[in-house]
């Protein structure tokens, strides 16, 4: 009888895998029929491959033309980066109002510069605000200008201090982490290179911003050992010559980028120069001067990406 019995099971094991092979394709038709991607489904489910995220992050490139403006979000938590020149608020509330936005948990000024600050005086005026993040400044580089007057009475009056950003820094956003990689020394001559920068993860996804931040800035960042790959990078100084330094892009060899600037600037933006150094690791360019604003979806695994009108 034991006999009889172990030739059934040697007869009956051949149809084991091949009855697993066609539950794996029921499971693909049907997850693809609902409009999943059934590979990241198995991925996730049968060889262990999780993004660790439970939640989408969105990040909005809003056009604010010749200057940047970024809004973040996860799990209902909120960062804005930089808002813009003076006189683009109202561009700016209306897109925040547009999303239900009412609370700005963290608003991060990269540097001093109008062009990224000029109007978050009246962003700050407008919503709750959580934490306010600003570099270090030497005192000969803090501004006297109206808008950077307006911007410190508008935290006073709301009782905000405003927070340095300091290496390493981390900040949580949703499943998302947010990593404040430069500046990374404490005085420079000239603001660009003050500006704050942020690397970005969620899941397998990333994102890296780095404001004005020019060679010298990039080179710092380099030698902190904080850099790595990145899918999505926001060209700093708005595809200026200035940034984008050739060893920077080796380092984060980026397969995304985004360039925030105005149409017909008068600065050139971005430059000839950087355009083709970017295009050695990707042809994906997205530029607020042709497309509006650019919104970039993550789940942890895939990136979705829309954007306001198709480059011409």
């Amino acid at each position: 009888m034991a006999k009889s019995r172990k030739k059934r099971q040697e007869k009956a094991s051949p149809l084991i895998p091949v009855m697993l092979v066609l539950l794996i394709l029921i499971v693909v038709t049907v997850m693809d029929s609902f409009g999943h991607n059934p590979m990241d489904w198995l991925e996730r489910k049968i060889y262990g491959g999780s993004s660790g995220c439970d939640d989408d992050l969105q990040v909005h490139f809003i056009d604010v033309g010749q200057g940047d403006c970024i809004y973040i979000t996860a799990d209902g938590v909120n960062m804005l980066i930089d808002s813009g020149e003076v006189g683009r608020d109202d561009d700016v509330i209306s897109y925040l109002n547009s999303l239900g936005v009412k609370k700005l948990d963290y608003v991060v000024a990269t540097h001093p510069h109008s062009d990224h600050m000029g109007c978050m005086s009246n962003i700050i005026d407008t919503y709750n605000i959580g934490t306010v993040i600003m570099p270090h400044l030497d005192d000969s580089d803090i501004p006297t200008t109206k808008y950077f007057e307006q911007f410190l009475d508008s935290c006073e009056a709301k009782r905000l201090a405003v927070s340095e950003a300091y290496l390493g820094q981390i900040i949580e956003i949703g499943d998302a982490r947010a990593e404040i990689i430069a500046p990374c020394s404490s005085s420079y001559s000239g603001a660009n290179n003050y500006s704050v920068g942020i690397f970005l993860t969620h899941g397998r996804n990333s994102f890296i911003f780095t404001g004005d931040a020019e060679e010298l800035s990039e080179k710092e960042m380099l030698e902190n050992g904080r850099l790595g790959h990145v899918r999505v990078y926001k060209a700093g100084h708005h595809g200026s010559d200035t940034s984008s330094s050739e060893a920077f892009l080796e380092a984060i060899s980026p397969e995304y980028a985004v360039i925030s600037c105005g149409a017909g600037n008068s600065y050139g933006h971005p430059d000839n120069s950087t355009l083709k150094k970017l295009k050695k690791y990707t042809k994906e360019i997205y530029r607020t001067d042709l497309n509006g604003s650019i919104v970039f979806e993550s789940d942890g695994l895939n990136l979705q990406i829309h954007t306001e009108r198709k480059s011409k």
